[in-house]
């Protein structure tokens, strides 16, 4: 798991990896980014990077294993994540959009109160991933496995579970708004708590 050394500006934010500040804190946070991606791009795994609060634009993520690794607060827009397996991942409060996610392999991740607009998640794995607080739009997750994942007090709209396995998700609290879940075995998966 990446180790937190806290930013030398005093914030208390984790600094990036491989400098002494946090993103905000950057001289050049896009010099920053570009370094990270170079770096991330040069590697088939990816271990333990910390990658918070950068921006992140048309970068291709795909075909690349990734664990323990800290994308908090990024944004990610126009991104390829396709064909990637992530272990413990932190994307927490990030904004997503026009990002590709098909047939990736999710484990243990979390986009908890993160932001997703016209997203794919096609023919993916997200097993026991956190999407507490998100916000998700005009995205899809068609025929993919979903189970034992989190979608507490999440909002919804206008996005597809076609086909899905969602065997004890919980959508506990959502709000969801032209949401479809046909095909999907919705009688496995925790709408509501028991009284």
């Amino acid at each position: 798991m990446f180790t937190l050394y806290p930013c030398a500006a005093g914030c208390g934010k984790p600094s990036l990896s491989g400098a002494k500040t946090c993103a905000q804190h950057s001289a050049n946070a896009d010099l920053e980014a570009g370094r990270l991606i170079h770096y991330i791009q040069s590697q088939h795994s990816v271990k333990d990077l910390v990658c918070s609060g950068l921006h992140f634009t048309s970068i291709d993520f795909s075909h690349r294993r990734y664990f323990g690794c800290n994308f908090t607060g990024c944004t990610f827009t126009l991104c390829v994540f396709t064909k990637s397996f992530f272990r413990m991942n932190f994307f927490d409060f990030s904004q997503f959009t026009e990002c590709d996610f098909s047939k990736t392999d999710f484990q243990f991740t979390s986009f908890a109160g993160s932001t997703f607009q016209d997203c794919t998640f096609e023919g993916s794995e997200l097993v026991h991933v956190n999407f507490t607080g998100a916000h998700i739009t005009d995205s899809t997750f068609n025929d993919s496995n979903l189970y034992n994942s989190r979608f507490i007090n999440t909002k919804i709209s206008a996005s597809d579970f076609i086909d899905c396995n969602i065997k004890k998700t919980f959508f506990i609290a959502s709000k969801q708004e032209q949401v479809s879940f046909k095909s999907s075995n919705t009688a496995e998966a925790v709408f509501e708590l028991e009284q």
